[in-house]
C-alpha cells in the first residue's frame, strides 16, 4: 500500500461510517412531515425504518464473502451506488410503499460500507495501528447521530424533508472518486466457499418473522397470513440450525453457543435493544406529536442524549473492570429499564432543561448499556469464532432494533385506539403507555444478565478493537 493510500483510507472508510449513522438517525425527526406529506398517518411510518434495518440485518452475514470474491474496492464503490441511488429514490417516492422500497435499495448499501470498510483496515493496517486507525474512524460515527436529529428536524421545517435524502448525493460522489483513488482492492487468495442455503433460510427467517409481527401490530393483513408468516419464519430458522449441525462451513457455526458469555449476551441484547432501539424512533414522534415540538425543537433536544452516551464511552470500561459483568450490567439494565418507563412521567408542559436532563442521562445509561453488552459478547471469542460471532452480533443488533421499532409502533395503535391522531394532548397518554411497556420490556433482559458468573467478563477490554459501539 503506497502512503498516499495509507494516509487517506481512514478518512474514506471514516466517511462511509458518517453516511451509515447519519442516516439511521435523520429520518426519525422527518417522519411526522414524510407523514403529512405522503396522506399517512405518523405511527404508521415505522415500516420506513424498519425495512432499512432488516435489510441491512439480512446482507451483513455476505458482505465479507462479496468483499473476498469481487473485491474491496469494487464491493465499496456498489455499496456507495446502491445506498446514493437508493437515497435519490427516497426523495422522489410519492407513496409510503415506494419509499419502503427505496429505504430497501438504501440499506443493500448500507449493510455493506461499515463491514467492508472495518474489514479493508483489519488488512491494511498492522495491528499496532488497527486500534488507532479503528478509533479515528469511527469518531465520524459518533458525529452522525449527533447531527441526525438536529439536521433533520431543520431540512424538514425549513426546506423539505426530500432533502434528508438529497444529502446523501454529494457525500456519496465524493467518498466514490476518494475510493476509486485510495481504496485497495484486495481479495481472498482462493475461491472462497460461502454457505448459500444457509444464508437463504437464515435469511428468510429473519424476513418472515419481522414481517409477522409487524403485521400483528399494524392490522394491514389478517391474522391468519400473520400466522403463518410467523410458523414459516421459526421453520426457517430451525432448519438453519438443522442445517448449520451437519454443514462443515456453516454461515454462522454452532460453536459459537458454546461460549457462555456469547449466548448470554446475544440473548441480552435482543431483550435490551427492544426497549432502548425504539427510542430514537419514539421520541421524536412523542415530542412532535405528543408535546407539539416544532421538527427543529425536536431535532435540538435529542442532542443531550447523544452527548451523554459519548461522555459515557470514556468511563464505561474502567466501570467495567471495577464492577464487573455481572453486577454492571444487572443494575445497568433495571436502571435503563426504569428510565425508559420514567418516560411516561413527562407531561405535555414539560421544560426544556427538565426534559435535556432526562434524555441526557438516558443517553448515558444506553451507552453503558451497549458497551457492557457488546463487549461481553464478543470477548471470549477466539480465533476461530470472532469473524462469525461478529457477524452474528451485528445482524442480533439490527434486527432487535428492527423488532423494537415494530413493537413500539404496535403498542402505540394499540393504546392509541379510537383517539384523533391529531389532538396531541389526547395522545400523550398513548405515548405513556407504550413507554412504560417497553421499559418492562427492557428490564426483563436482567434476569439474563444474572445467568452471569461473577468471575466471567475478565478479558472483554479484548473486545473494543474488533467492533465500534453501536
Amino acid at each position: 500500500m503506497d502512503a498516499a493510500m495509507h494516509r487517506y483510507l481512514p478518512w474514506v472508510v471514516a466517511l462511509a461510517f458518517f453516511m451509515q449513522t447519519l442516516d439511521t438517525t435523520i429520518l426519525n425527526t422527518a417522519l411526522p412531515g414524510m407523514a403529512r406529506d405522503l396522506g399517512e398517518n405518523p405511527l404508521r411510518m415505522q415500516s420506513a425504518v424498519v425495512a432499512y434495518l432488516l435489510t441491512v440485518a439480512m446482507l451483513i452475514p455476505a458482505s465479507g464473502w462479496l468483499a473476498d470474491r469481487f473485491g474491496t474496492r469494487s464491493v465499496f464503490l456498489w455499496a456507495i451506488g446502491l445506498f446514493s441511488f437508493g437515497s435519490l429514490m427516497c426523495a422522489i417516492s410519492p407513496s409510503l410503499q415506494i419509499l419502503v422500497l427505496a429505504r430497501v435499495l438504501q440499506g443493500m448499501g448500507g449493510a455493506l460500507l461499515v463491514p467492508v470498510g472495518r474489514l479493508v483496515v483489519l488488512r491494511s493496517f498492522p495491528k499496532d495501528e488497527f486500534l488507532k486507525v479503528m478509533t479515528f474512524i469511527t469518531l465520524p460515527g459518533l458525529v452522525g447521530p449527533l447531527l441526525g436529529p438536529t439536521l433533520g428536524g431543520v431540512l424538514t421545517q425549513f426546506a423539505s424533508w426530500h432533502w434528508i435524502f438529497l444529502i446523501n448525493l454529494p457525500v456519496g460522489l465524493v467518498g466514490a472518486v476518494a475510493c476509486r483513488r485510495y481504496m485497495p482492492q484486495l481479495k481472498a487468495a482462493g475461491r472462497q466457499r460461502f454457505d448459500w442455503s444457509g444464508y437463504v433460510l437464515f435469511s428468510l427467517g429473519l424476513m418472515l418473522l419481522s414481517l409477522a409481527l409487524q403485521g400483528f401490530g399494524e392490522h394491514v393483513v389478517s391474522m391468519a397470513i400473520c400466522l403463518v408468516m410467523l410458523v414459516a419464519g421459526v421453520a426457517c430458522m430451525m432448519t438453519y440450525w438443522l442445517h448449520a449441525s451437519r454443514s462443515e462451513a456453516p454461515l454462522f457455526s454452532p460453536a459459537l453457543f458454546a461460549v457462555p458469555t456469547f449466548r448470554i449476551g446475544l440473548l441480552g441484547n435482543v431483550f435490551a435493544r427492544l426497549g432502548s432501539g425504539a427510542t430514537p424512533f419514539l421520541t421524536p414522534l412523542f415530542l412532535q406529536v405528543g408535546l407539539g415540538f416544532s421538527p427543529s425543537e425536536a431535532g435540538l433536544s435529542m442532542i443531550p442524549s447523544v452527548l451523554g452516551a459519548m461522555f459515557t464511552k470514556t468511563l464505561a470500561i474502567r466501570l467495567i473492570r471495577w464492577g464487573g459483568y455481572r453486577r454492571v450490567l444487572i443494575v445497568n439494565t433495571l436502571l435503563l429499564g426504569v428510565l425508559i418507563a420514567s418516560f411516561s412521567l413527562i407531561p405535555r408542559d414539560v421544560g426544556h432543561v427538565w426534559l435535556a436532563i432526562h434524555l441526557g442521562v438516558f443517553g448515558m445509561v444506553n451507552s453503558m448499556q451497549f458497551t457492557a453488552m457488546n463487549t461481553l459478547t464478543l470477548g471470549d471469542l477466539d480465533e476461530r469464532t470472532a469473524s462469525g460471532g461478529n457477524s452474528l452480533l451485528a445482524v442480533v443488533m439490527q434486527l432487535s432494533m428492527s423488532l423494537g421499532v415494530a413493537t413500539s409502533s404496535a403498542f402505540l395503535l394499540l393504546f392509541s385506539e379510537g383517539v384523533s391522531r391529531t389532538d396531541g394532548a389526547a395522545m400523550v397518554p398513548a405515548f405513556h403507555a407504550t413507554y412504560l411497556a417497553l421499559g418492562v420490556m427492557a428490564a426483563l433482559a436482567a434476569f439474563i444478565f444474572h445467568q452471569l458468573r461473577l468471575d466471567e467478563g475478565a478479558k472483554k477490554e479484548t473486545a473494543e478493537s474488533r467492533m465500534s459501539e453501536s
